[in-house]
């Protein structure tokens, strides 16, 4: 009998075939269900990191670097500081592209949607050592603390409601019916804002510490960071004010306003308790009196400004109907794998060219240097006949004579000895070598001048390199508004 092939046998037992069928069902299921945790045997670079909460962030949430995914979390836990302290430990599974990160890398969890989605953001820094495998990123990389949204609404408590409410409340009696009055306020502006320069300038002054007062705010905000549930309730609150409000519109509201004179006169009789409030506002305001004269001077590049955008307003919508295509290639340019690593490269080159760049820029911004040599390339046919033929533009310079002349072989540098001819306006300053091949350009680390074509003639001697003394940034082609600008800059 011819035997059976094995292959056969496998296709003609149900049983084996059933068995495959399942495990690879198995192994499927497997790869699936730790999708998130990492495949299996793929090897990864792992960290702890220490945050100051860790709010909403579980396992499985993503890593990212630039908006793109590195890694996972594959667990989050409580850790106990030296010092009392409980922060949150969060345990990282990055690629291994990633590793070493720097030591000076920084990180925030991020809100991913407003469902309390989140993820990690690395941002990694310049420093040559790196976390080693398996190492603890410290506290202090976790930087800002992340502001939840919930916070944000606590800070507004029930008392700062009724304060709230009540400031809205006198504000709005003492502003009702003054029409005039805020016209007549509104004419008398620009007064009050030619001195807000005065005012301004004061605030700045270091002497009034107004940095400080910001970072006390910071202060005030992080103690009020406990109401925070109150503050939820404050806008559960005002979804029901409003709908109570919508309900008594018509008539109510409108007989409210129909009465509001009576309420006017009670207001009047409540203004001198406002009179200190109204006194600070009227010092306020000459303050500001220097800032508005300026407007006079800037009212018509306004008024031509507003001119001129009205057509361009006019044609946004066909702009609009265009912009559709155009996002779509930038979609599509976003998504094509050679971007990133061109853009890499272009990073790259621009780190390298940095230096070059920073040290040649100031050539021409400074010193307007290629301005001036394509303006006079441009002249230098510029003399030509009436045939049409143009010649180039030039004058020739003899070389001095004598003991190593310019004008031929020389064992030093020239510095004097010549016979000078008869008639010589000034026999004594002949044959001396000057040469500055390299002038200053306002480059780093040379002094702030433009050297090159404003060089002085140190007479009877040899000067090589540069001139002595500071020769100015004044070229051709520039204003003193020019020049006070680039000093500023400096």
């Amino acid at each position: 009998m011819r035997p059976r092939h094995a292959t056969g046998i496998l296709a003609s037992n149900p049983t084996l075939v059933g068995a495959v069928t399942v495990l690879v069902t198995i192994v499927a299921v497997f790869l699936a269900y730790n999708a998130n945790s990492g495949l299996p045997f793929v090897p990864t670079y792992n960290l702890n990191v220490l945050v100051p909460q860790a709010n909403s962030l579980v396992r499985g949430n993503e890593v990212r670097i630039g908006g793109a995914r590195v890694g996972i979390v594959r667990a989050v836990t409580p850790e106990r500081l030296p010092d009392g302290r409980v922060v949150a430990k969060a345990e990282l599974a990055l690629d291994e592209t990633v590793r070493p990160l720097p030591v000076d890398s920084k990180l925030m969890i991020r809100p991913r949607s407003t469902l309390a989605l989140k993820y990690v953001e690395v941002r990694p820094g310049d420093a040559e050592e790196g976390f080693e495998q398996g190492a603890t990123v410290p506290l202090e990389a976790a930087t800002p603390e992340p502001v939840e949204l919930d916070e944000f609404f606590n800070t507004f408590n029930e008392r700062t409601r009724r304060s709230a409410q009540g400031n809205f409340e006198g504000f709005g009696n003492a502003l009702a019916g003054r029409g005039i009055s805020i016209n007549e306020a509104i004419g008398e502006a620009p007064g009050a804002l030619e001195k807000a320069e005065r005012v301004g300038r004061d605030l700045n002054a270091p002497a009034t510490r107004f940095g400080r007062f910001w970072r006390e705010l910071s202060a005030l905000a992080a103690e009020v960071a406990p109401v925070a549930e109150r503050q939820a309730g404050m806008f559960r609150g005002l979804d029901s004010t409003f709908s109570a409000l919508a309900a008594v519109a018509d008539p109510y509201i409108q007989r409210t306003i129909a009465e509001s004179p009576a309420t006017l006169d009670e207001g009047m009789r409540s203004l001198p308790a406002m009179r200190p409030f109204l006194q600070h506002s009227s010092e306020l305001f000459d303050a500001l009196a220097p800032g508005a004269a300026s407007l006079v001077d800037t009212a018509p590049a306004i008024a031509a400004a507003l001119r001129a955008g009205g057509p361009v307003l006019a044609r946004t919508p066909r702009l609009a109907s265009q912009l559709p295509p155009t996002a779509d290639a930038l979609l599509a340019f976003a998504q094509d794998p050679a971007v990133e690593p061109s853009l890499r490269q272009l990073v790259g080159t621009n780190q390298i060219l940095d230096p070059t760049m920073r040290f040649l820029a100031p050539a021409q911004t400074t010193c307007n240097y290629l301005a001036l040599l394509l303006r006079n390339v441009a002249s230098l046919t510029s003399i030509g006949d009436n045939e049409g033929a143009h010649w180039v533009r030039f004058f020739p310079l003899a070389p001095p004579v004598g003991p190593n002349s310019e004008g031929g072989p020389a064992s030093a540098p020239a510095s004097g000895g010549e016979v000078p001819p008869p008639n010589d306006p000034d026999p004594t300053d002949a044959n001396y070598l000057h040469s500055n091949p390299y002038p200053h350009t306002a480059a780093p680390g040379q002094p702030f001048e433009c050297e090159a074509g404003r060089e002085g003639y140190a007479r009877e001697q040899v000067m090589i390199g540069n001139v002595p003394g500071n020769q100015g940034i004044r070229t051709e082609e520039q204003t003193p508004e020019q020049l006070g600008k680039k000093k500023g800059r400096r």
